[in-house]
């Protein structure tokens, strides 16, 4: 009787896809230093997603920006969600999900405020998540020189914002996000 781990990266960015994975762990032989994947370095993070999927089960659910600026981030981010719950290969009982709501899944639901501080199968799911985004923008960044997207993954830092300003957005920016369409007013405006 598996429980899975929920959790997303990649909300606040003004570019990108939002990523979820779903992740079920065994009960003894987990790794250890599971955290938040925000509090942890990027090797970190690399080594523990290796151990993660060496011995659990793992899937990744992403929303495209296409789909986060026709449905909003939050239902996007929940698509993602279920996405991976429904990927992964052994159907869980219970979801265990990061947040003050969760998707509709096929099973019990219980939401976690800072879980993926607080509940090693979320901080497993948003190490995964993270990881996988973070290698996505990474990718995406050389489809898209000039933003950086490899150094910022899409965050709204004051780099990415100059780019912005100078590039306006590309394929990949939100525009449903406010900073971004700022930046396309200004160009129009230009």
């Amino acid at each position: 009787m598996a429980i899975c781990g929920i959790d997303e990266a990649g909300r606040g960015p003004l570019a990108g896809p939002v990523v979820a994975a779903a992740v079920i762990l065994p009960a003894k032989g987990r790794p250890r230093g599971l955290d938040d994947s925000k509090q942890l370095t990027a090797e970190a993070r690399e080594e523990l997603a290796l151990k993660i999927r060496a011995v659990g089960i793992v899937a990744i659910g992403v929303a495209s920006v296409e789909e986060i600026d026709t449905l909003n981030i939050l239902r996007a981010s929940h698509l993602a969600m279920r996405r991976a719950f429904d990927g992964l290969s052994q159907k869980p009982v219970a979801a265990l999900v990061d947040g003050n709501m969760a998707p509709d899944l096929p099973c019990a639901i219980e939401w976690v405020i800072d879980g993926d501080v607080i509940v090693p199968l979320i901080s497993a799911a948003s190490i995964i998540a993270k990881v996988e985004r973070d290698r996505m923008m990474g990718e995406l960044c050389g489809q898209y020189p000039g933003y950086a997207f490899a150094k910022h993954k899409g965050y709204g830092t004051p780099e990415h914002q100059d780019a912005l300003k100078r590039l306006g957005p590309c394929a990949i920016h939100r525009r449903s996000f406010k900073p971004v369409q700022l930046a396309m007013e200004m160009r129009l405006a230009g």
